[in-house]
């Protein structure tokens, strides 16, 4: 098959190139920019405000592209920007840059993938474009901006809570059509003590219900998460929490089963004891 060079979609001449810089949007050592993309349009556009101790945007325009971090060496097509303004002082305004998106090729925003390779001395996250701009390959056109990664099947659901925002943000139809009429049990990781809270989700609720009430609160109303959330805030829960589908039944499954399964869950994973978050 035949590459399809970028170049073919996005259009740009090639004496303005050099007017360009590439932004290679990355993991920060936090968060990823593709999370935050999904999250918060006007935190993408902060993402390409910031500015270290390096005028890395010291051209009038900026291509943005977003690490499509599931797959290797894809990129998201983030926006074109043009530098209305740079700041000196932009350790105490902290925006480096005033930056507006254009219309050219907004409506590939979100919809186009990239194929890239960056190699292992490309550090950093700026670049001239017209160094690069010709190697981009057309690895995939979404009919609809992206929203979010697909339901992965029952025994693959290890999600982190910003994910699990954005799922019931987007209100994922995949995600939503297979969680709506299980009933199970799950677990939360704290990643930054090691400890568990084992739950459950029976009656008429199935987990889609039940993990829609974490989305909102980042608690779930589970009293020893609820004691950390009102103390910590929701951020902590975002930075930290971790869902797993333990075991998953039929939605007209028996109650006292589901109940039964939490509970050995609950003396497996020692989540009852100093190492947990059950109390019961």
């Amino acid at each position: 098959m035949t590459d399809i060079k970028a170049s073919s979609i996005l259009k740009l001449n090639d004496s303005d190139l050099n007017q360009y810089k590439l932004h290679l949007a990355c993991w920060n050592g936090y968060e990823h920019p593709l999370d935050v993309y999904l999250a918060d349009w006007n935190k993408w556009i902060d993402w390409n405000q910031w500015r270290g101790d390096k005028n890395d945007f010291n051209r009038k325009y900026i291509f943005s592209l977003i690490q499509f971090y599931h797959e290797p060496n894809k990129w998201l097509f983030g926006g074109i920007f043009e530098v209305k303004e740079r700041h000196e002082n932009f350790k105490e305004t902290k925006a480096g840059y005033r930056v507006e998106l254009l219309d050219l090729h907004k409506e590939m925003i979100g919809r186009l993938i990239i194929d890239f390779y960056r190699y292992q001395g490309m550090r950093g996250r700026a670049y001239n474009l017209e160094n690069y701009f010709k190697d981009f390959k057309i690895s995939q056109i979404l009919k609809q901006p992206y929203d979010g990664i697909n339901f992965p099947g029952y025994e693959n659901i290890n999600i982190d809570f910003q994910k699990l925002e954005l799922i019931f943000k987007y209100q994922k139809n995949d995600w939503k059509a297979a969680l709506e009429n299980v009933k199970g049990v799950y677990v939360i990781f704290d990643k930054s003590n090691g400890k568990k809270y084992v739950g459950s989700a029976y009656g008429d609720f199935g987990i889609w219900s039940r993990w829609s009430v974490y989305a909102g609160t980042g608690h779930g109303f589970n009293d020893e998460l609820t004691k950390l959330i009102s103390q910590e805030g929701i951020d902590y829960a975002r930075k930290n929490f971790r869902f797993c589908l333990l075991e998953y039944r039929k939605a007209g499954t028996d109650d006292s089963i589901i109940i039964a399964r939490e509970s050995f869950w609950k003396e497996a994973l020692l989540s009852r004891t100093e190492f947990g978050y059950n109390k019961n």
